[in-house]
């Protein structure tokens, strides 16, 4: 089995940003739906934002090792004593808090340990690898 390399600050940065693009996409579909509708109620409008800013995140993680920002990028989000699992719900959620309340600070130790961990992640024990061996190289190789 070869040797597994993980993504770096630039791989995650590029999934952050495009992660804020589906959340802007989102705002318009519910904004576009909202529209359609003489009056909305605000608990409507409060679930969306919730979802939006609370849960995409959380949720897509736990569910799908990783958000769309993550599959466009080619990397996924697992546990790190079970590489093949998805982290459960509860500490996707509590990893989705600590990375938006740090920001950019919890990047700080993904260059400092050998499985590129951010601080969001040693404290959950999660770890972000690549989806796909073969894309592992051509990174290496760019």
């Amino acid at each position: 089995m070869p040797q597994q390399n993980y993504p770096g600050v630039p791989d995650r940065v590029k999934a952050v940003i495009c992660d804020s693009i589906v959340m802007i996409g989102f705002m318009f579909a519910a904004t576009y739906t909202f529209a359609q509708f003489e009056t909305v109620p605000d608990d409507a409008r409060i679930i969306a934002f919730i979802f939006i800013f609370g849960l995409y995140d959380p949720i897509f993680t736990s569910l799908f090792g990783g958000t769309i920002g993550h599959f466009l990028i080619g990397i996924r989000v697992k546990r790190e004593r079970k590489p093949e699992k998805n982290i459960i719900f509860p500490f996707a959620l509590i990893r989705f808090v600590v990375k938006a309340t740090l920001g950019w600070i919890s990047l700080l130790t993904v260059s400092n340990n050998l499985k590129r961990k951010a601080i969001h992640d040693h404290m959950i024990g999660s770890v972000v690898i690549y989806s796909d061996p073969n894309e592992q190289e051509e990174i290496e190789q760019k």
